[in-house]
Parts: structure tokens; sequence; C-alpha cells
């Protein structure tokens, strides 16, 4: 099966949706990474895309023009005080959208709590047909791929995913162990970037790089050989890379045309192996 490959929001965030979904179809995706909810805990507003009619009729528009789709959506963030029907609205918008995936953070470090979460927002999801996939990342309250796993496991919905980022994998220690902890049904794509070697592993360290400070595959440090290798290769790679020098540097068009050829370049190798 040959491999298909997302264009992530975070590698292209300064534009529209409906040029995101342009570019993506322009440069050899298969489908792309759209953002309706922000990234931040606190303190930012939902997207456009969500909130204004025409910026979402736009969307639909370039989706049947081009034959694109909508792979995952952003970002869903669970708190203590999550009520699962509070993301109603972000689920008609994705739904309008007819994505695929739903990118789930989890904000508490609650874990039977969380899982009682994840399971009533996953049932949710699956009412649109949409998967609900848990990012393990290193500053929140699901820090590994064991705790996502566990919590996705506790939560006991047939949706349910784990998200696996190499970004955050290689910051949790990088063993290929903790990816064989995931049960394959549970992975529907994957996040591919690099990034440097050394690091600061501060909560601010971590997401400094997370937001503005990756690389392109094949460019760092992170043993991506060995991360490939150990997930399906029948699932989507979502190729995210969110860099502040390569998105000032670059227009939206040729940052989408080198990730691309960049993650298809380390997936080559592995695939030759």
């Amino acid at each position: 099966m040959e491999r298909q490959y997302a264009l992530a929001f975070l590698t292209i965030p300064d534009v529209a949706p409906a040029e995101a979904i342009r570019i993506a179809a322009e440069t050899g995706y298969s489908s792309v990474g759209l953002r309706l909810l922000p990234a931040a805990a606190s303190g930012e507003a939902p997207y456009p895309v969500l909130t204004d009619k025409a910026v979402l009729a736009e969307a639909r528009a370039a989706l049947a023009d081009t034959g694109m789709r909508v792979g995952d959506v952003e970002i869903v963030r669970l708190k203590p005080e999550t009520k699962a029907t509070d993301f109603i609205p972000f689920l008609d918008c994705a739904a309008a959208l007819g994505a695929a995936n739903i990118l789930v953070a989890g904000d508490d470090t609650d874990h039977a709590r969380l899982a009682q979460t994840f399971a009533s927002f996953a049932e949710l999801a699956a009412g649109y047909d949409m998967t609900a996939d848990l990012e393990f990342m290193p500053w929140t309250g699901v820090r590994n791929a064991a705790e996502a796993v566990a919590i996705v496991k506790a939560a006991g919905q047939a949706n349910g995913g784990v998200l696996a980022d190499a970004l955050h994998w290689d910051r949790t220690g990088g063993r290929i162990e903790d990816l064989a902890l995931i049960p394959p049904e549970t992975i529907h794509y994957f996040q591919l970037c690099d990034a440097p070697a050394e690091y600061d592993p501060s909560d601010a360290g971590l997401i400094e790089i997370a937001r503005g400070g990756r690389l392109l595959p094949g460019q760092g440090g992170i043993d991506l050989q060995a991360f490939i290798k150990a997930l399906p290769e029948t699932v989507p790679v979502s190729i995210e890379i969110a860099n502040a020098g390569f998105n000032s540097s670059l227009s939206p068009r040729a940052r989408a045309v080198q990730a691309l050829a960049a993650g298809k370049a380390v997936i080559a190798g592995y695939d030759l192996e």
C-alpha cells in the first residue's frame, strides 16, 4: 500500500484554510490538517473557520474543487472541568469539513477523570464518524506513550487512538519499547518532523521547540528510522514543521514542497532497509 502524506497545520499556519487545502492538493499531499481551536491552554480565540461561516464555505469549496481530504483537525484540550458537549460546535464544523481524525490533548493529571472525559468525547466524536487521537506531550497531563495507552484503554472507545509525534517521542526518551506499547489498531496517523539533538528540557524549552523550532526530517538528531519502523505503514504520515525561521524565509507553497520531499526521503531510506 502506498504511503499517504498529510500537510499538517503547523507547516503552513499563516494561510487561510482554503489556501492550505489548495496548496496541499497542488504539492502532492493526500490530506491536509486544519486548526479550529487554539493550541494554548488559554488566552486564544477559536480560529475563523469555526466562527465565520464564509471561511468555512470557502474551505468546503476548495475541498470540492480539489478533491483534497481533511485528515486531522486541532486541537481539543481536555481539562478537569471539560464536558464533552462543550465541543459540539467544533464537531459540527469538523464534520462539515469531512475530517477523519481529531487531535486531543490531555490537560488533566487525574488520569481516572481524564479517561472518563476522553471516553465521553470519543463517544460523541464517533457519532460524527471521527476518531479521537490522544497525543502524548511531556509538558501536559499525558506525558508519554504509556500514559496515553492506559487512558485510551480505560476509556474503552473503538474510535479512541494514540497519536505519536516524533518530537514528543524523542523528548520522552526515544525508546522503541514505548512505541511498541501502542496497539496498532489505535494508531490512525502519526506526526513526522526532526529537531535539534541538544535542547532545554524545561516545559518552556520543550514548548518553544514544538511550536517554533522543529526541523525538516533528516536535519536533526531524532532517530526517525527507528520511529518510522515501529509504526504501521498503512496510516497517514502528517508532516509537521513548526519553525519560525522556516516560516519567514519561504512561501507557504515552498514550505509544503520541502516538507513533503524531506519526509518522503526519510521514509524511502527506511523502506529500502
